[in-house]
């Protein structure tokens, strides 16, 4: 049973970082797709970053356009983790944070909730002065 992680959450102030991170277990396959997804109260759940990986090898690396210049999508294989680096954050980043696991996707649905099959509980990142 794939199980996924996340820790990292936090409040900080507008233009600060923060780094999320989404430990998985209990998956064996060669071929990962992993997504960072965000949902603020009253919102959609929106697809943040993904990263489709076979071994060591990135088959998919992408960015939301929301997002895209200030947070870095990154892996640590040995470690089964999957990073989200956030910096420059402002207002509209205050979301609850959950990672996203499937044996695949592609560039039209790594960003639909539907792609995948595990999910996280989710980690709540606020931005706020």
């Amino acid at each position: 049973q794939v199980q996924l992680m996340e820790s990292g959450g936090d409040s900080v102030e507008p233009g600060g970082s923060l780094r999320l991170s989404c430990v998985e277990s209990g998956y064996t396959q060669n071929k990962k797709c992993m997504a960072w997804f965000r949902q603020a109260p009253g919102k959609e759940r929106e697809g943040v970053a993904v990263l489709y990986t076979l071994g060591e090898s990135t088959i998919l690396s992408k960015l939301s356009n929301s997002v895209k210049g200030r947070f870095t999508i990154s892996q640590d294989s040995a470690k089964n983790t999957l990073y989200l680096q956030m910096n420059g954050l402002k207002s509209e980043d205050t979301a609850m944070y959950y990672c996203a696991l499937n044996d695949y996707c592609g560039t039209s649905n790594w960003f639909l909730s539907r792609t995948y099959s595990a999910w996280g509980q989710g980690t709540q990142v606020t931005v706020s002065s």
